[in-house]
């Protein structure tokens, strides 16, 4: 007989090769946590200050 639970070419998914997706989810994870800081704390470049100020000119928004 043929083992039903486990098709051909789907490795099982035992104990150990759970903790393995869970230990590469978590290293995605962090990496793209990482990668998130990194691009929240770049600089905004002048050039797109300029335009966000001019939109808020132009709708009335002016500010703060």
């Amino acid at each position: 007989m043929t083992d039903k639970t486990n098709p051909p070419g789907k490795p099982a998914k035992d104990g150990a090769g759970l903790e393995e997706a869970r230990l590469r989810q978590q290293a995605i994870g962090v990496k793209l946590r990482h990668m998130f800081d990194e691009v929240v704390n770049e600089p905004v470049p002048d050039e797109f200050l300029d335009i966000l100020r001019r939109a808020d000119e132009r709708s009335g928004g002016g500010g703060a």
